[in-house]
């Protein structure tokens, strides 16, 4: 009877109620789904800000004739590729682009070699006047180009020049060392002097720390100073439309202006002359945005 009584009882009892899993506190800097869905919002818009110019460019350059992108609602009906093959058939493009290409790549090897030399000597070496000596680096900054063409033109004159790549490779240098060494001095700054310590017990020359510990550290600041130097030669118009006689050695700035006569503009043209040049530069660029983004920190421990 005792033990009827006991399983009745137990059978009677509610099961317990399963207990509620409690929710992980949100880690730091996890967003919720409100965040992203806004942060990711914000990301598109400006991509088509940023897309939309390119794209538009890219559209205007499929309108045959040269008053189309006063009309680009007609050009839908009409696109072709006609300018693209005029400009790589019958005009000097490709002297353009093996023009733009010298100029550029040697601005960018010269001037970060300069660069990189300089900013290590001022960031490791105490001479006399280091920090004078950039300050005077900054100053060449400030004189428009108006002011530096004649005293370039006759320095580049007496040393006949003129109408040369090295004459414009020296006179884009000119403007990119004094920045490049600067950034690149901010890099170095940041590197341990015990890396250039260890280098010298290892039994390694100045230049041999130099060139095998301190730029493999300083990639992103070399990369920097690569894109700057690169676009510097690139898209400059002044110096080069000045020092540069020849229609064969025209880079891509200033062979844009022949398409722009006194009472005309062929404007067809220079849309898909424009979308042809941008080809480089993207190039260029994918070679070294994996460096343009990476901190020096993060290349130093993972070294």
């Amino acid at each position: 009877m005792s033990t009827t009584t006991v399983k009745t009882t137990a059978a009677a009892e509610p099961s317990p109620a399963p207990t509620a899993i409690p929710r992980a506190p949100r880690g730091r800097g996890e967003r919720g789904l409100a965040g992203s869905l806004t942060s990711h919002a914000v990301l598109i818009v400006a991509s088509l800000v940023a897309l939309f110019p390119i794209a538009w460019l890219v559209f205007l350059s499929l309108g045959p004739d040269k008053d189309d992108y006063l009309h680009p609602g007609r050009i839908p009906g009409k696109m072709t590729f006609d300018n693209y093959a005029f400009v790589l058939q019958k005009t000097a493009f490709f002297d353009w682009l093996v023009s733009t290409l010298v100029v550029s790549l040697g601005t960018t090897i010269i001037g970060v070699l300069i660069s990189a030399t300089t900013g290590y000597a001022v960031s490791r070496m105490r001479f006399p006047g280091y920090r004078k000596f950039m300050w005077v680096l900054l100053v060449t900054q400030m004189f428009p180009v108006a002011v530096l063409m004649v005293p370039m033109y006759e320095i580049l004159s007496e040393l006949q020049l003129i109408d040369s790549y090295l004459g414009l490779i020296l006179v884009y240098c000119s403007t990119a060392v004094p920045y490049c060494a600067w950034l690149l001095k901010g890099y170095f700054d940041t590197i341990p002097f015990e890396i250039d310590e260890a280098g010298r017990v290892d039994g390694l020359t100045p230049f041999g720390t130099f060139a095998r510990l301190i730029l493999p550290l300083a990639k992103p600041g070399l990369a920097v100073a690569a894109f700057y130097s690169f676009i510097t030669a690139f898209g400059e118009v002044a110096f080069a439309s000045t020092f540069m006689l020849s229609d064969t050695k025209y880079t891509f700035a200033v062979g844009l202006q022949s398409f722009v006569s006194e009472h005309d503009a062929q404007q067809n043209l220079m849309f898909a002359t424009a979308v042809l040049v941008a080809i480089p530069v993207s190039g260029f660029f994918y070679l070294v945005q994996k460096n343009l983004v990476t901190g020096l920190t993060a290349g130093g421990t993972k070294g």
